[in-house]
């Protein structure tokens, strides 16, 4: 299975993605400058309504998301951005990490996102160029981002593959724990779809045995995981999470699962490793 940010956007694992990972960027930002590095930026910005929208996830995600009376408050802000990104309503065009992130940052912050398809390079380029801070960059982001961590103070870094590689889950283990590894004021947030516990068991027992001794797994589960050939649900794995990371992270899972989620779904946040958050 693979998940193309183009095809999946606006579901319901973007909802938990996005809305974890702006609230990751808000907490870090209550400590000083913040660089955001994203491995997999994609396209930056998604019309649903035209012909690229090439499926209906987003009638499950998104337009319940800004349709729903009640929010909590860890999803709220992604709520706001979907909603600045459609003045006139409704969720026509869905806001990938790049824009969201790009429009909250500070002076004293910055983004960099890469992308390795040419063609999306480009649209990523266009969808930044309202923001200074802001930088797309052409090529493998799995290969750059230790180097560019090691130029930043305590990064946020996004690891969000669309899984089409057989190595996604090994790489995107790897370059996390080196850079927490090289930097423990780093937090890095890797998204993995949930398919079946194996492949994600031995996705944490390589954080494991990478040495990252502090990690937060957050999952959305919208149905049983009986299915491997299906996306069941997704995770969030945070590696050095800050302090009401895990509450955040209960509130969006939860949220989702209950409001999104078919007959046996759930939400299950845990903290893995030694220690407790920062």
């Amino acid at each position: 299975m693979n998940y193309r940010h183009s095809f999946h956007a606006g579901n319901f694992a973007d909802l938990v993605k996005h809305a974890l990972v702006l609230w990751l960027l808000e907490r870090r930002q209550g400590s000083g400058p913040v660089t955001v590095i994203d491995t997999h930026a994609g396209a930056g910005v998604y019309d649903l309504s035209g012909d690229g929208a090439r499926s209906k996830e987003a009638e499950a995600g998104v337009a319940r998301l800004m349709a729903a009376a009640e929010r909590p408050p860890a999803i709220e802000a992604l709520a706001q951005e979907v909603a600045r990104l459609n003045p006139h309503g409704g969720a026509n065009l869905y806001p990938g990490s790049p824009l969201l992130i790009a429009g909250r940052l500070r002076p004293v912050d910055a983004y960099i996102g890469f992308e390795l398809n040419p063609p999306v390079l480009d649209l990523l380029e266009q969808a930044l160029e309202p923001f200074p801070k802001a930088s797309a960059r052409g090529g493998d982001g799995y290969d750059q981002a230790n180097g560019e961590a090691s130029r930043s103070a305590g990064p946020l870094v996004l690891i969000d593959p669309p899984f089409e590689r057989p190595d996604d889950y090994h790489r995107a283990a790897d370059t996390g724990a080196a850079i927490v590894r090289a930097d423990p004021r780093a937090t890095v947030a890797i998204w993995t779809p949930l398919k079946d516990m194996e492949t994600f068991d031995g996705f944490l027992r390589r954080l494991d045995q990478a040495g990252v001794k502090r990690v937060l797994v957050a999952e959305a589960r919208l149905r049983p995981l009986t299915n491997p050939m299906k996306m069941n649900g997704c995770a969030v794995v945070v590696l050095n999470p800050p302090t009401g990371a895990e509450a955040a992270a209960s509130e969006i899972c939860g949220w989702v699962a209950e409001r999104l989620g078919e007959a046996g779904a759930r939400s299950e946040v845990w903290m893995a490793g030694a220690g407790g958050a920062a």
